[in-house]
């Protein structure tokens, strides 16, 4: 059954009855509540660039208004670069299922965390403490400064020591691209202080957890993945509150880092059956990460104790061979999707980090990062059982063949 959302940081609705919504129930119906009221059942999509309007001198009170503080507009739609109605449903509807005031959409996950970047460096405070690893194209831009800032890497334990008068911003992932590492949120929160907490959730998703519950100001997502969850939508939000959420919309105003009405229409039909997803991806990842910790072929197994349709292991034989190998897994980056996908992220997602940060983070060169679909389990099992086989030349490990196991002490196992 699901958990009530809690009531508290969460945006008010008519229908105070709202705040004691299910998960599942928030995924249908948040950002939808007014259609009924206007005779429709699918959310419109608003492909319109730009608004007529009749009055010009409050036209002009309003860019003020939003000059001075980010607030959504009052009133119609401007421009697109302003606003969107689709794109808004989207936004509520996420700042609903993360607990938060609001968020803000942006054309992808990397246009997403530059904003962030972008917003703390406008104040004066360019330096970033983060925890490796992070996702491969986040650390780039972090340790090439290509937006000014100055990143000091730690583990969870040094970061307070980490910090500066400079620093706007603390950075982790929980849990990380690709080792599926986990943090505390809410002991890295205290360790923080004042300074913002940005929690990249795309992994766990607000069905295995909600950072801003446990202390995260700033909650980033690359939509791509689950949130749109058909690999057919590249997309960014960041679920926050309204004063971050106003520098962050002038931000997006002033780069144009917009996201199309179509991608948000999307994201909206995709997190209505985000839980449902999320769990059933689950289940099959738990069974496969318990069938590869067992089998001989493969020399460790990284699976989070939230849980999670994300499985990555190092295998003893060739990586390259698993890739080449895989019929009804797609060999492909990227995440989230109906459909199971597998990469080596030495290879590919994680490539462009320094090979030695890369291996201390944990991002061996014979790790498989797999992102787990839909698909039946045994299915799934048996293209694994064959391009395992293809990876240590035909042979089994010890010239045996591993049996699934049960699914039971998965993390003992694993650990």
């Amino acid at each position: 059954m699901d958990t009530p959302l809690d009531a508290v940081n969460t945006p008010a609705y008519d229908d105070r009855r709202a705040a004691l919504r299910a998960l599942a129930t928030e995924a249908v119906h948040a950002g939808r509540e007014d259609l009924a009221r206007q005779g429709l059942h699918a959310p419109p999509i608003d492909l319109s660039t730009t608004y007529p309007s009749y009055d010009s001198r409050a036209e002009a009170a309003r860019i003020d208004a939003f000059a001075a503080d980010g607030a959504e507009l009052d009133g119609p739609p401007v421009y697109g670069r302003l606003g969107n109605p689709t794109v808004s449903r989207f936004e509520t509807a996420l700042a609903r299922l993360e607990g938060t005031e609001t968020a803000v959409a942006f054309a992808s996950g990397m246009a997403a965390l530059s904003a962030v970047l972008l917003t703390r460096s406008a104040l004066g405070l360019r330096h970033v403490v983060a925890v490796r690893p992070l996702y491969g194209c986040s650390d780039h831009l972090l340790t090439a400064g290509l937006l000014g800032s100055e990143v000091t890497w730690t583990d969870p334990a040094g970061i307070t020591d980490a910090l500066r008068p400079d620093t706007g911003l603390v950075m982790v992932e929980s849990p990380a691209n690709p080792t599926l590492a986990e943090v505390d949120l809410r002991a890295v929160a205290h360790a923080c202080g004042s300074v913002p907490l940005l929690a990249d959730n795309t992994f766990a998703t607000p069905v295995l957890q909600r950072p801003a519950a446990r202390g995260a100001r700033l909650v980033l997502h690359s939509a791509t993945k689950y949130l749109g969850g058909h690999g057919d939508v590249m997309a960014g939000v960041v679920a926050c509150d309204e004063e971050l959420a106003g520098r962050l919309r002038q931000v997006r105003f002033a780069t144009g880092g917009v996201l199309h009405p179509l991608a948000g229409y999307l994201l909206l039909r995709g997190l209505s059956t985000l839980p449902v997803r999320v769990r059933a991806a689950s289940a099959t990842a738990a069974d496969l990460a318990a069938r590869l910790a067992a089998d001989p072929r493969v020399a460790r197994v990284h699976y989070p104790r939230i849980g999670g349709a994300m499985v990555a292991f190092e295998v003893h034989g060739d990586p390259h061979a698993v890739i080449g190998s895989v019929r009804l897994i797609t060999p492909a980056v990227s995440l989230g999707s109906v459909d199971t996908l597998i990469q080596h992220p030495a290879s590919i997602s994680h490539r462009i980090v320094d090979a030695e940060d890369r291996r201390g983070a944990g991002v061996s060169d014979r790790l498989l990062r797999m992102s787990v679909g839909l698909e039946d389990v045994e299915d799934l099992w048996a293209d694994l059982d064959a391009a395992l086989d293809a990876s240590v030349g035909g042979e089994a490990v010890n010239g045996l063949r591993s049996e699934p196991p049960q699914v039971k002490g998965l993390h003992e196992a694993m650990n």
